[in-house]
């Protein structure tokens, strides 16, 4: 069987809580919608999300692994106008990349499609 005390018990407090009539009073209320305006203002103020911008990473790649060609052919060949010729396409190649890379953001403003965004976790995001 079921225990229709507990229930007529919660029923009764429902009824009660229900008839309740309290009103904050209008200080009150005022301070708390000023203090939530400014903490809505300074969440306004506040990025909604951190931006990375990954543009230069294909660059920075390109350009180490360049320099470690050309290293590895100055190290690597005996013959010496070789090894220079070597390291010196690799530099030339690495500077083409700087260039087509710094070109190509400009020219296609791939900046923004480039971009992680970090969003804000919490209470306040």
């Amino acid at each position: 069987m079921r225990d229709d005390r507990t229930e007529r018990e919660m029923e009764e407090v429902i009824r009660a809580s229900m008839k309740m009539t309290d009103v904050p009073s209008k200080e009150l209320n005022s301070r708390l919608k000023a203090e939530l305006y400014q903490r809505e203002a300074a969440l306004r103020k506040q990025p909604a999300a951190h931006k990375l911008s990954l543009w230069y990473l294909p660059m920075v790649l390109n350009l180490i692994m360049f320099s470690m060609l050309a290293l590895s052919a100055l190290i690597m060949t005996d013959n010496l106008y070789l090894s220079y010729f070597a390291a010196g396409i690799c530099f030339y190649a690495g500077a083409a990349g700087i260039l087509l890379t710094i070109v190509g953001v400009k020219r296609a403003d791939f900046k923004e499609d480039i971009t992680i965004r970090i969003e804000k976790r919490g209470i306040f995001a």
